[in-house]
């Protein structure tokens, strides 16, 4: 296991800057995962950890050792791809165990990991198949079993299962983290799933434009975005976003006005007013912080809860009702945001004002 230091790492192609010289500090046996749109600079940002690109400025440290010139090979990594990039003229056996061929170690020691690596992953019965006897899952954990046999400071994850369905790719998700668990080796994994983010992170970094927005656990991102992409980037459904005025008198939103809330000293202000769906509730007050009303253009019934779609002075906003609660397409009905619930972010900087 090992710390990875990241220091003003760039990465210029050409004119085109895709990591912009960024900061961070993982440290040993963490799991991080970078989230973030496709272009912002994270699989390049894993890349540049691999070895598979060459960093343009800055400096990148493992285990306390600039490794910035080395080969892939010389970091003692272990990277699994999108891909699974295993051979398919191979068993399961001779793909778990390929990155030990050209290793100095007993025939016997060798057995012995991948054996153990099988174990560990579920792959016992299948070491004798080939890769087109395996399911998408089966073969996803053979890629992990590869990296896992040459006992890696470090395993980096490229978005790997974003080839699996939705079922599978849950139950891959807590795989990958019961294993981390078990290992507790240093783990970067690289997503666009803020759900894989969320589930899988001891922390989470969300990146935009090549840059390193905001750092953080999954819980203190959720309850303290600092500014609206992450707001809206983090948590299913996104945040609501709706348009209001701040100012001495209040925050007013719609046709409602809320005396001595907002932030205080300014004057009048143009803000958004970001609402989580779960926070505002159908068919009970919620505490009553903030009614609104709206004509309902969707709903989806999930059993649980039902999400409603609402249009509210031509602003689209998503709220929740219990799962019994179908509100027909075209009706009026109010919704209502608990105190607390409420998050501020100025019109034009996008930035996080504070909580109401």
């Amino acid at each position: 296991m090992a710390r990875i230091e990241l220091e003003g790492l760039t990465k210029n192609y050409g004119r085109v800057t895709a990591v912009k010289g960024i900061d961070l500090d993982i440290e040993d046996g963490e799991f991080v995962v970078f989230v973030g749109p496709s272009g912002c600079g994270k699989s390049t940002t894993l890349r540049m950890i691999a070895g598979l690109e060459d960093i343009s400025a800055g400096v990148l440290r493992i285990g306390g050792e600039v490794v910035n010139q080395r080969e892939p090979k010389q970091r003692n990594i272990a990277m699994v791809f999108q891909n699974y990039a295993i051979y398919p003229h191979m068993t399961v056996r001779q793909n778990i165990g390929f990155g030990l061929y050209t290793a100095k170690l007993p025939k016997v020691e060798k057995e012995a990991r991948i054996r153990e690596a099988a174990a560990t992953l579920g792959l016992e019965d299948l070491l004798d198949r080939r890769p087109a006897a395996l399911s998408g899952g089966q073969r996803q954990r053979v890629a992990i079993g590869r990296a896992m046999v040459r006992n890696p400071v470090a395993f980096l994850f490229d978005e790997p299962l974003s080839n699996l369905d939705a079922q599978l790719r849950s139950a891959m998700r807590i795989e990958i983290k019961r294993l981390h668990q078990r290992l507790t080796t240093t783990t970067v994994y690289v997503t666009h799933d803020q759900v894989e983010a969320m589930t899988m992170a001891d922390r989470i970094v969300v990146m935009r434009d090549g840059r390193i927005l905001q750092v953080g656990t999954p819980v203190e991102l959720y309850e303290n975005p600092v500014d609206v992409f992450t707001a809206r980037f983090i948590g299913s459904p996104a945040m609501n976003l709706i348009p209001g005025m701040a100012g001495e008198g209040g925050l007013r939103v719609g046709e409602t006005t809320l005396e001595g809330v907002g932030p205080h000293g300014l004057p009048n202000a143009d803000v958004l007013v970001g609402i989580r769906p779960h926070d505002l509730v159908i068919n009970g007050n919620n505490g009553g912080r903030l009614s609104l009303s709206g004509v309902v253009t969707a709903a989806e019934p999930l059993g649980a809860e039902t999400l409603v779609h609402l249009d509210i002075a031509g602003t689209d906003v998503i709220a929740t009702a219990p799962g019994k609660v179908v509100p027909a397409v075209n009706s009026t009905v109010t919704a209502h945001a608990a105190p607390g619930s409420l998050y501020l972010f100025d019109a034009k900087t996008e930035k996080a004002l504070g909580r109401a």
